[in-house]
This record gives C-alpha cells, structure tokens and sequence, in this order.
C-alpha cells in the first residue's frame, strides 16, 4: 500500500521527460512552432492582450503536460494518453477564448452555459499543469486565495467580507486582464518569453563555456580559486540566464567538483554554488521575469529597473566573494596550478565576440528602445556575431535547438504567472492588500523597521517553496502597500519585494536552489541550505540597507552619496562576512565574531550617529584584532618572532 502511494503521490516531485525517435521530432515540432508564434506575435502580430495571454498559456500547458508526467509511476519516456487529453484540451481552451472573447464582450460579459464549462476547465488545466511544473506550495496557496474570495463571510475580524459567487469569480479570473489573463501573464507573454528565447540562442552558441573560462582565466590562480570561479562564473551566468537552478546545473556541474578537489568540504561547494546562483537573478540585464513585472507593476521602463539593479547585485556577489577567499584562507588553499587555466587572450580571441551581444542589448534598453524590440534586436545580432567564427557558428539544428529549449524553459514560468492570479484576482476582489498593510501598520506602531520585518518575514514564509517571481508579485501584492504608505519610495519598496522573492529559493527548510545545488555536490541538503543562507546573508541585509539609502538605487541620486554609500556598505558586507567565517587576519574569537555581525548590521541605519558609532568600531575592532592575530602568530611561531 505504501509503495502504491509513494508512486501516485501527488506531492512527488517527477523530472521533466526526455523523448526520443520521432516522438522527439514531433515534440519539437510543438515548441519550436510556439516559439516562432511569440516571435510573431511580438514582432508584427497584432492581438488583443487577453486573446494573446490565452495563446501563450494554451500553448506552454499543452509543453507541460508532455513534458512533465502527472507521478513517479507515470510513463518517463512518453506522455501518457491522459496526458495527451490535456495538452489538446490547453489547445482548446486557448482557441476558445481567442474566437469567442469579442462575442462575450459584445454581450456586456454575459456567459452561456459553455462559456463557464470552458472557464472551470481553464483553471482546473491551469491548477495541473502547476502541481506537475512548479509544485504544491503555489498551487495550493492560489487555491486559498480562491477560496477566500468565495467564502470569506466564514473568516474572523477584519479578513470577513461578503463573499463572491463562483459566476463572478470565474468571469474576472478567466475573462477579464485581472485575473489569470492579468498584468503578470502579459509580461511572461512579451518580455518574459523573448529574454528566455535570447538565452536559449546564446546558451546555443556555447557562451557558458566562455563564462566559464573567464571566470577561470581570472580567478582560478588565486586562493579558492574554483569557488570564486563559481562567483563570478555565475554572475555571468545571470546576465542571460534569470534562473538560479540553471545557473547552478549549467555552472555548478563545472565548479563543484573544481572545489571539492582543492579541500572545501562538500556542503561548503554546494553552498557556494547555491548562493552565487541566486544572485543570477540579481544580476542585470536579465533579471528574470520579476524584473520585467516590477517594471509593468510600477509603469517605469525596464532599463530604469535594469540600472538600479547592478549596485545591489555587485554588492550582493561581493559579499558571496569575501566568504569564500576568508573561507580558503581559514583552510589554508591555494589556486590551480596555471596548466590547470585556460588562457584569457585565447579564450577572447576565439570566443569574445559572443559578449558582444550582451552589450549591444545593454545599449539598447539605456538608450531607451523597448525591451521587445531590443530582445528582437538581440536575437539577430546573436546570429550574425556567431557566424563570424566556426567555434560559435549556429547550425540548422542549433536554431531549432534554442527555439525548443526557449518554449521548454518558459513553460514553467508562464504557469506561474498564471496561477497567480488567483492571488492577484482574489485579492483585487476583496481588499486583502489594505487589510494587511493596515494590520502591518498598526502593529509596528508607525516604525518603519518593524514594518520592514514584518515584510521580510512575510515573504520569506510566504516563499517557502515558491518561485521567485510568484513570491515576489505576492509580496507586492500583499506587504508593499504598506511600505509605501509608510513612505518608503515605490522602487525601493519593490525592490525589496524583489530581493526577498529572490532569496526565497536558499531559505530553509523548502530550499529549492540549494538542494538542487546538494544533488551536484554529495553535501547533505540541510547543511548546504544553512551554509548557502549564511553566504547570501548580504542578500537579506542589502534591502534594509536600499529603503533606508535609496540613492544606492539611483533614487534621487549623487555621484558622491552614491560612492559613499557604496563603501560603507562594502565595509558592512566585509563585516558580516569576516564574522560568518570567523577569520579575516587570523581566526577570531567570539566576541570578535559578535562585534563584527553587530557593526555590519549598524552600517545598514540611515542616521549620521549610527554610522558614525559603526565606521569608528569597525576600525578600532579591525587593528585590536589584527593586533591580536599578530600576538597569537608570535606565539605560535616563537622562533620566527624572534628573528
């Protein structure tokens, strides 16, 4: 009995199907036609928003359920005949809304009897397709925002309400853009899609390859020499990617094993890899799609998000790089041998112009084209640059290779942007979002850090096994009105959303990124979670630091503040670093450690005595410890401190 649960359990985890033979060429022959379809309806096709959201789910739920079976016992090889019921019935649905929307527009939104049979299957395909491709967590937290909207007269205190009819729920959620079809569904279908498109094309021109070998051209000599390879591997890694369990499949399966071999411990590796991955999705110019629906949530052109973005992920990456030099410090490491390196002006020489594409895209968005036309202009560039040199030439087959790859990859996505907007539907129905920013409110009695705890701690909850964007356009939804009545400016309270969604993913105990990192690494899940929340730990101080210093985001900005602000939060990130470590000279003590976490904290507070009590500690703590460290090696050593 258990072994037959175990096997159909709906909380199981499947991975993704690989088909070959002409099942292969006639799965392919799907995603590569939806991704032609997005580059045509983004480019020259004209459609209505709902009309188009329908094509685009319709299609990636059909890409869903082929590729992801339905349970552990399903076939792993071929979809089932079920599943082939579904991927038609998502091609279905998507055709209905699209041939009949005007017809239920022109009725003033009346729906027949079919128009709602249509409506329930919509949601009960959506709510699958997310069990199988994204998980539980969500799909079951969507479902209670639905049933909220449905039955909130039975809920206490200020979260009762009337309630909907199911009529009503299903015409907003299904046939309105303030539901599934909503804001968010709309960027997955636009810039979402053409980015993660753009990756699949430069991913086919074999550019991780070239990341990696810059990464180990430039930081393979020194001390832990693979770990900050991973760091800075996978920060390149993020400028196309936007996924931190790519990053860390692409990256990670290269780096690990680089830093196990020169002495850290398994776990350690894996963190490391977790930890750098994560802020992948930090890093500009592809953020990932949060990015993208902050832009449309806040109604600001993405390259002013792009732009705020890169001081907070340098920030973020150095923190990660102070952790492993101390660590390999700590540990006594040294780099790789330089036969072990590949050579920087051969790897440019051979490989360099596929940069180029990046920075030409980076061009685009600041000087103002739209993030549509510079993913179009970035994909042509893509092909002619690769063509220039036989190493990154793209064949006939690569191309068909990225367009499937491109519509695979943002199946997933795409669902969850769907499903939340559930969330996003039921809490525009009942006022959820002023329920609780006036709650948050009341219980932080007007101080602005509670609040600001408050919020972190609600989003790292509501995280728990979530992904990124989903977590971010909950937070938003539901903690950012508060922020921002409390004056914090709308960037910056997004960005915080934005971080926290990010960070979601290295959050015990439903870690995803660092437990795909612990499959790589051998390390056991739990300690290289822990380990990986300890390395990004500047990840959870640097939104604190940019509500209360917005010119770090460019709000309001001065070369100068800006500088200045840059700095001390370096020093603030050295600080928490040294102390996670516990070794900077040498090996500290722990009230050292204590000292240390606690001045990295103070440097986050806005205020001019704070700051200055923090910069003065830090440097009297800094030459009493290296004092110390210096009588601790003349006692080690005698002999040398003799001579």
């Amino acid at each position: 009995m258990t072994s037959i649960l175990k096997r159909y359990s709906i909380f199981a985890s499947v991975p993704p199907r690989r088909f070959s033979g002409s099942l292969a060429i006639a799965v392919t022959v799907l995603t590569a036609a939806t991704s032609l379809i997005h580059c045509w309806m983004n480019t020259i096709g004209v459609m209505m928003s709902i009309k188009m959201n329908a094509l685009h789910l319709g299609t990636l739920m059909a890409i869903v359920y082929l590729f992801y079976p339905a349970f552990p016992a399903s076939p792993k090889h071929r979809p089932s005949v079920s599943d082939w019921l579904f991927a038609g019935l998502s091609l279905f649905t998507a055709s209905y809304v699209l041939f009949n929307l005007d017809r239920i527009m022109s009725a003033h939104m009346v729906l027949t009897r079919f128009d709602y049979m249509v409506a329930v299957a919509i949601c009960v395909l959506l709510v699958e397709a997310s069990r199988r491709s994204i998980g539980i967590p969500l799909t079951v937290l969507s479902i209670a925002f639905l049933a909220y909207a449905r039955f909130g007269r039975y809920f206490p205190g200020l979260f009762a309400h009337r309630g909907f009819n199911w009529d009503r729920i299903l015409l907003r959620m299904v046939f309105t853009d303030e539901g599934i079809y909503g804001t968010t569904l709309s960027v997955s279908a636009t810039y979402v899609f053409m980015f993660i498109l753009f990756g699949s094309f430069l991913a086919a021109t074999h550019t991780s390859e070239l990341f990696n070998d810059l990464a180990m051209a430039l930081a393979g000599k020194f001390r832990g020499g693979p770990a900050k390879v991973s760091v800075i591997a996978s920060a390149l890694m993020g400028t196309i990617s936007g996924s931190a369990q790519a990053n860390v499949a692409t990256t990670g399966a290269f780096t690990i094993p680089l830093m196990k071999r020169i002495g850290y411990p398994d776990y350690f590796a894996g963190a490391v890899e977790a930890s750098a991955s994560t802020g992948g999705i930090l890093m500009p110019p592809i953020m990932g799609a949060t990015a993208f629906i902050m832009s449309s949530f806040l109604g600001v052109p993405y390259s002013v998000i792009m732009l705020a973005g890169f001081a907070p992920a340098i920030l973020y990456f150095l923190g990660i790089f102070f952790m492993v030099d101390l660590q390999a410090k700590k540990q006594g490491m040294k780099g790789l041998a330089p036969e072990e390196l590949p050579s920087l002006k051969k790897t440019l020489r051979e490989r360099g112009h596929m940069l180029l594409p990046l920075a030409f895209i980076m061009y685009m968005l600041v000087s103002g084209y739209t993030p549509l036309f510079s993913a179009m202009a970035g994909l042509v560039a893509i092909i002619v640059l690769s063509s220039f040199k036989k190493t990154t030439r793209m064949q006939w087959k690569d191309v068909i290779g990225a367009l499937d790859d491109g519509a695979r990859s943002a199946a997933p996505v795409a669902v969850s942007c769907a499903i939340v907007g559930f969330i996003v539907g039921s809490v525009g129905m009942t006022g959820l979002g002023q329920v609780i920013a006036l709650n948050i409110m009341e219980f932080s009695g007007g101080h602005l850090w509670i609040a600001l705890v408050l919020a972190m701690v609600a989003s790292l909850v509501l995280g728990m096994g979530l992904p990124s964007t989903a977590c971010y356009i909950v937070v938003a939804t539901i903690a950012v009105p508060a922020m921002l009545s409390m004056g914090v400016p709308p960037l910056a309270a997004h960005f915080f959303a934005f971080y926290y969604g990010t960070m979601s993913g290295i959050v015990p105990p439903v870690a995803l990124t660092s437990f795909t990192a612990a499959g790589l690494s051998g390390g056991r899940p739990s300690k290289v979670a822990l380990v990986g929340l300890g390395l990004a730990s500047s990840g959870l101080i640097l939104p604190f630091f940019f509500v209360y210093n917005p010119v770090i985001l460019g709000i309001g900005f001065r070369f100068d503040s800006f500088i200045f602000l840059c700095i001390l939060a370096g020093l603030g990130i050295f600080s928490l670093s040294a102390s996670f470590i516990g070794t900077w000279f040498s090996r500290m003590s722990i009230p050292e450690r204590v000292g240390f976490f606690v001045l990295g904290i103070l440097m986050v507070d806005p205020f001019g005595t704070a700051r200055l009590i923090a910069l003065t500690g830090f440097g009297v703590l800094s030459v009493l410890h290296f004092l110390v460290s210096k009588k601790r090696t003349r006692l080690d050593n005698p002999a040398r401190g003799a001579l």
